[in-house]
């Protein structure tokens, strides 16, 4: 069984002008502080590295002279290494034998936990080892570097806050220009002032929309006076068909065929009375200002008055299953011309000896027939306007085809008042309309 929704569709979940810039700006910096921070990091080791080799050069100079000028001052001779091992604190580290594979120079050892440097030097014809343990120093300076490391992630974190209120002060006139816009009506034609903007890019747009709005608001006087002028000009020629089909009807040498075509005529002129009344009240644009509590079934009781003969001539029942206390709170005109054309397409499209039942369930009211129903691929179109299914053929013929024009005006009603319709439906088992109309006495509907 398909089904066609007149609810507004899904709207997209989209971010603000304000977190974009404020993303967009904490992005940004928090990369140039990592670079930056990153930066700073591997130049202090470069620069440490070339500190400490400039300590240990200076160190091995002053040491060789010392000794070549006293050898009494020489450390002690270490055959594993076959060289003289000094050590340039008091750390006491015994250097292993695989340091005397080393070549000449300095280089950088781990020994348990300690990262020593040991130079290496010729000494006679020997070798002499320098041991030079700068552990204290490079845990203090890897703390200074972890310290900057985590108040370059606390200024980040800043960095966000602050993105965020700026970002707000950027877009602080673009928000207020979107409250304006809002406020305005689409037939108003108040404009906005563009010197409330300071920003040059704002006047533009704002002075754009001045006039697209102008030129809407224009538009639909126009629009609606013609809408207005037809409807009202239509309406002396409808009084006099309905005046002349009643006339003839009390005519007795009118009979058979004759007055059946009257009738014919006299549904059509009933039907574009509805028609004509419902664009002048889309036309007025005001109906859903005047909103008053509304007794549901005493209002489709009225609805169902105008069908009585159709019904009656095609034996077709009506069940009204909606408790006499529920109120709405509606505009009663609008929610007539809704009824109205729900209840007459309906009963066009409902067999001979069928079944249309109105039932009000949980702020819905359904109106139900056994008629022909609409087929699938049809049924996402019955809104759209002068769009008229094809249905099975029915004992009721052709001459019941509306001019696909009900359902769209009852859909732009159904909007403007804020009452979501659906229509499911099934070729050969009939259609079913839903219509939200929540109630103004919940505690009645509570007790049925």
């Amino acid at each position: 069984m398909g089904s066609a929704t007149g609810s507004s569709p899904a709207i997209p979940m989209r971010r603000s002008l304000r977190f974009k810039v404020a993303l967009a700006f904490s992005a940004l910096t928090i990369v140039l502080l990592a670079a930056q921070a990153l930066g700073v990091r591997v130049l202090a080791e470069a620069q440490e590295e070339r500190l400490i080799n400039a300590l240990i050069s200076d160190d091995m100079l002053s040491v060789l002279r010392s000794y070549q000028a006293n050898r009494s001052l020489l450390p002690p001779f270490d055959e594993h290494l076959s060289g003289y091992v000094s050590a340039a604190d008091n750390s006491g580290i015994v250097l292993p034998s695989s340091v005397a594979s080393l070549s000449e120079g300095t280089h950088e050892i781990l020994i348990g936990d300690n990262e020593v440097h040991v130079a290496i030097a010729p000494f006679g014809e020997t070798r002499l080892y320098r041991v030079y343990n700068f552990s204290s120093y490079e845990k203090h300076f890897k703390e200074m570097v972890n310290a900057l490391m985590a108040g370059t992630g606390l200024f980040a974190l800043l960095t966000v806050w602050l993105s965020f209120g700026v970002s707000g002060l950027l877009v602080r006139q673009v928000a207020g220009l979107a409250r304006q816009v809002k406020a305005l009506r689409h037939e108003s034609t108040a404009l906005i002032n563009p010197g409330r903007y300071d920003e040059a890019e704002l006047i533009g747009l704002v002075d754009a929309f001045n006039d697209y709005h102008r030129r809407m608001a224009e538009m639909i006087a126009r629009e609606k006076e013609f809408t207005g002028d037809v409807s009202h000009e239509l309406r002396t020629p409808l009084t006099a068909i309905k005046t002349s089909c009643e006339l003839l009807n009390q005519d007795p040498g009118v009979s058979g065929k004759s007055r059946a075509r009257l009738a014919q005529i006299n549904r059509a002129a009933d039907s574009m009375h509805e028609l004509v009344n419902a664009l002048l009240m889309l036309a007025r644009d005001d109906s859903a200002q005047h909103a008053e509590p509304v007794n549901l079934a005493r209002i489709v009781d009225t609805t169902l008055t105008p069908f009585a003969d159709r019904l009656a001539i095609n034996s077709v029942r009506t069940i009204v299953d909606v408790d006499s206390r529920v109120q709405i709170n509606a505009s009663p005109s609008a929610l007539a011309i809704v009824l109205s054309n729900l209840t007459d397409n309906a009963v066009r499209y409902t067999d001979r000896g069928g079944r249309i039942r109105f039932s009000y369930v949980e702020g819905r009211l359904h109106i139900e027939d056994t008629g022909s129903g609409i087929a699938e691929e049809a049924l996402p179109h019955v809104f759209d306007r002068f769009y008229r299914a094809a249905p099975a053929q029915t004992e009721l013929q052709t001459e019941q085809r509306g001019f696909g024009i009900g359902l769209s005006i009852v859909k732009k009603i159904c909007d403007r008042h804020g009452w979501a319709i659906q229509i499911v439906s099934e070729q050969h088992r009939g259609t079913r309309v839903s219509l939200s109309l929540p109630v103004t006495n919940p505690e009645s509907a509570a007790e049925r």
